[in-house]
């Protein structure tokens, strides 16, 4: 194994983590070396015309998605079974590639509740500590929302949201989310088209009393220049967001507004085809001292130190290398003892499809975040007492561009295949809209992640085991949530209501659902419950820093990308400042 000389940051992975830490280290002068298995899609036939409108190659063959044939994931519902690896993952959709899943995207882009980042608190304040299950290990994350705040401001204006504010310092605007956190102003750009389904829905939620607002979103209202003079188009409503890298550049992706910018700065460097395989650990030092990687091009082992490492990577690849590392102690879930691996939740989400014959909804036309929502049924928005559980959901009606191969939303009772299924493909085609629940998932004793003991991946390394299952209070909420959903299809008038589904148990991993799955390395005040500081140290190794997803104690109803690039900026100037003087932050 070749050691190469040292550089001052090591980042793992490539994505949109990496590149906002980045982009604060080296404006203050820091040298920061990223290391991205993956290749970029610049230029190539994932961005540009006509290769991009693939939809047979970039999503049913999810062509911009991790190579399951090399890495994949191990999955058991308990203790009770054995794990076996997923073959063909779809449930949800890691990224390959410089930017990750930031290419890939849709673009709903939330600042989560004020008081999601002090969850327990909230809810033993409110309903008294008994209402939160023993099995369900909520905590506190230790920082706050007016700390994440400002580093929130920062990313909307790089990124160039479409939006309209709902909370400007503690008062309510009209048109927008009445209970988001507070905001300074209002977002960089105004929101997104409203579509005939968005019409369908504002108009049926105000009726029923409640206050729908457009999502924010990362794809561009308009031409926008961000505070480092990087461009985005005007979105086209091509309907190529999801699954696909976005061909005008009007969605705001790490491979437009970061990297770019960053190549042409001092001191950083990106190598590609780099997999990195583990950490250099030095226990009685409390520190790393670099990592080691694969070049995939040339297949040789390489040893690179480092002052600073920082994990960036997806929330999978974070826990699996500090688990293979042996950087902190393993959750147990017996003996609720142990750290890494704990607290892995997904998102609990449903759906359900209306048909209006005198509608004409162009499902065709749309983007990654043309939808209203309403927020009265998300997380503590609403009085939980003696409803049996806790958390909720966003409910909203979206249009992200209906493509002929897996888009099409038919009548209950409509046959698969034949005549009949081609008569009502015809029909409804352009005449339905879809509802959706995007809602929280809560941390269970038994929902973890650890090393299989079996299988392996092409390095021969353990492949990540996940120990996942719908619990009871997603479960509850589900139903709770997919009952008002159901209340808002009914009112709308629709000539066909399709059936609604909550979410059922066993979890699916054939089944997509979101890719917003977050824990495993979460943060926290104590180290007894936590892997990472507050500031996102790595209680074991203080020169170790983990970023992104797999720091959240919890998943709320809404996408992580909001927080996490708050997160990720906040780290890029505690490192600087670390560098400056290595101390416990």
């Amino acid at each position: 194994m070749q050691k190469l000389p040292k550089k001052t940051v090591v980042i793992v992975g490539g994505g949109l983590t990496a590149g906002l830490a980045a982009r604060q280290l080296t404006a203050k002068n820091v040298e920061v070396l990223v290391l991205e298995r993956g290749g970029s899609h610049a230029g190539s036939a994932a961005a540009t015309l006509p290769g991009q409108r693939d939809e047979l190659r970039w999503d049913s063959h999810q062509g911009l998605v991790q190579d399951w044939s090399i890495e994949t994931y191990t999955l058991r519902h308990n203790g009770n079974e054995t794990a076996l690896p997923a073959r063909w993952m779809e449930a949800f959709l890691p990224g390959e590639g410089l930017g990750g899943a930031g290419n890939h995207w849709n673009g709903h882009t939330w600042r989560w509740s004020e008081y999601d980042p002090q969850i327990r608190t909230r809810y033993e304040t409110r309903y008294g500590k008994q209402a939160i299950p023993k099995d369900v290990s909520l905590q506190d994350w230790g920082t706050t929302y007016a700390e994440l705040r400002p580093y929130h401001e920062l990313f909307e204006k790089l990124f160039g949201l479409s939006g309209k504010a709902g909370n400007i310092n503690g008062v309510i605007q009209p048109g927008g989310n009445p209970f988001e956190a507070p905001r300074d102003g209002d977002y960089p750009q105004k929101p997104l088209e409203i579509t005939e389904s968005g019409l369908v829905f504002k108009a049926t939620a105000e009726k029923l009393g409640y206050k729908p607002f457009p999502t924010p979103a990362a794809n561009s209202f308009g031409a926008y220049v961000n505070p480092d003079g990087q461009k985005l188009a005007a979105c086209q409503y091509c309907g190529h967001c999801e699954r696909f890298i976005c061909e005008a550049n009007a969605k705001a992706t790490p491979q437009v507004l970061l990297y770019p910018m960053l190549a042409e700065r001092k001191g950083f460097e990106v190598r590609l085809r780099c997999h990195v395989l583990g950490l250099i650990y030095d226990e009685g030092g409390k520190r790393v001292t670099g990592v080691r990687y694969v070049d995939l091009l040339n297949g040789q082992e390489y040893e690179q130190p480092a002052d600073v490492v920082i994990l960036g990577a997806f929330t999978m690849m974070n826990t699996k290398l500090l688990l293979t590392s042996r950087i902190g102690k393993p959750y147990d879930p017996l003996t609720q003892t142990g750290v890494v691996g704990k607290n892995f939740c997904y998102q609990a989400s449903s759906n359900m499809s209306l048909f209006m014959k005198d509608r004409w909804f162009n499902p065709f036309m749309g983007a990654g975040s043309a939808q209203l929502c309403i927020d009265e049924f998300n997380n503590d928005n609403f009085d939980h007492a003696g409803l049996g559980f806790l958390g909720g959901a966003s409910i909203s009606a979206a249009v992200y561009g209906s493509r002929p191969i897996k888009t099409r939303r038919l009548p209950p009772g409509t046959p698969r295949w034949g005549t009949e299924w081609k008569r009502a493909n015809a029909e409804w085609y352009a005449h339905s809209m879809g509802l959706n629940a995007a809602g929280s998932c809560y941390p269970h004793r038994d929902n973890y992640l650890d090393l299989d003991p079996t299988y392996t991946d092409a390095y021969g390394q353990p492949l990540v085991r996940m120990n996942f299952d719908w619990r009871g209070n997603e479960l509850a909420m589900s139903k709770f949530v997919t009952e008002k959903m159901n209340g808002i299809a009914k009112a709308a008038g629709a000539d066909i209501v399709g059936p609604a589904n909550p979410l059922k148990a066993p979890f699916d991993i054939r089944v997509y659902n979101t890719t917003h799955i977050t824990g495993g390395t979460v943060m926290g005040a104590d180290p007894a419950t936590s892997v990472v500081s507050p500031r996102l140290q790595h209680w074991d190794a203080q020169n170790l820093f983990v970023v992104g997803a797999s720091v959240f104690a919890h998943n709320a109803g809404y996408n992580p990308t909001g927080p996490l690039a708050a997160m990720a900026l906040r780290l890029g100037d505690d490192v600087a400042s670390y560098v400056d003087r290595p101390r416990d932050l």
